[in-house]
């Protein structure tokens, strides 16, 4: 499923929207309706849905398996597209564990231990905190516009209301996935859901987007549902709870120093 070892050093998946998908901030533009939409304002619009100048969200994820469930409550920083800092607040049991993403740099910090570990690129498809979310779908690493090909598709079920997208990483780009096709509204470009596809074909996840609403003046999925293929019985949720978006957020969060803080 991946392309090559080497590829997969400074791996950069999307999701969802990468969540993913996943900083998760609220970015929506409002793009006038077209007879024939420009292509890069679809995905523009789409890579940057959870993303703003700055951002500080409140957000429940939901993690299911066969054999058992639980909840992470979470506050999430974020500044531009290449700061992102989570801190766990609940349960007690994963109180105080946090993430800090800067650039291409990831660190997670585990309080039991009180030890800061660097993610290295490796690992970054590798599970969040036993999620369907991978580290590359929190920090959103990646970009839909810069990482991947795009064109719009019909598939044999296409709805009227929607709008078809199918990505395809660029040569130069170390994408996991052999494509993705997703599907927006028309009429305001919100995403309903994407398919992750392997090399060969095959979908190995899919990513659904729920419950819109408005935070802080802004509009898009308040949740964001998981499902990978592969993996029966499984399912992560993600809820955005509360956000703002815009105001002033001291630098100092974005820190390793900050990691280690207890709140």
């Amino acid at each position: 499923m991946v392309k090559s070892e080497n590829k997969t050093q400074t791996v950069r998946n999307l999701t969802i929207y990468s969540f993913l998908f996943l900083t998760f901030p609220f970015c929506v533009l409002a793009p006038a309706q077209e007879s024939t939409p420009d292509i890069e304002i679809v995905i523009k619009h789409i890579d940057q849905l959870y993303r703003s100048e700055t951002s500080h969200a409140e957000i429940e994820m939901h993690i299911v398996t066969p054999h058992w469930e639980r909840t992470l409550a979470m506050t999430i920083w974020s500044k531009g597209m290449d700061k992102t800092f989570i801190r766990i607040t609940a349960p007690k049991k994963e109180q105080g564990v946090a993430t800090l993403r800067i650039g291409n740099e990831m660190w997670n910090y585990l309080p039991k231990t009180n030890k800061v570990m660097k993610i290295p690129p490796s690992m970054m498809m590798g599970s969040w905190m036993g999620s369907d979310f991978t580290n590359d779908d929190l920090v959103r690493e990646s970009s839909m516009l810069n990482d991947y090909t795009y064109q719009f598709v019909t598939p044999d079920d296409a709805s009227a209301d929607h709008l078809y997208v199918e990505l395809t990483p660029k040569e130069d780009s170390p994408i996991v996935w052999g494509k993705i096709v997703g599907a927006v509204r028309s009429d305001d470009y919100i995403p309903v859901w994407q398919h992750f596809y392997d090399e060969k074909g095959n979908l190995m996840r899919v990513m659904n987007f729920k419950e819109i609403k408005t935070f802080d003046g802004k509009t898009a999925p308040s949740v964001m549902e998981i499902i990978p293929e592969n993996k029966k019985g499984h399912k992560t949720v993600v809820r955005w709870l509360d956000a703002t978006f815009d105001s002033k957020i001291d630098d100092k969060i974005f820190t390793r120093r900050n990691l280690q803080r207890r709140r």
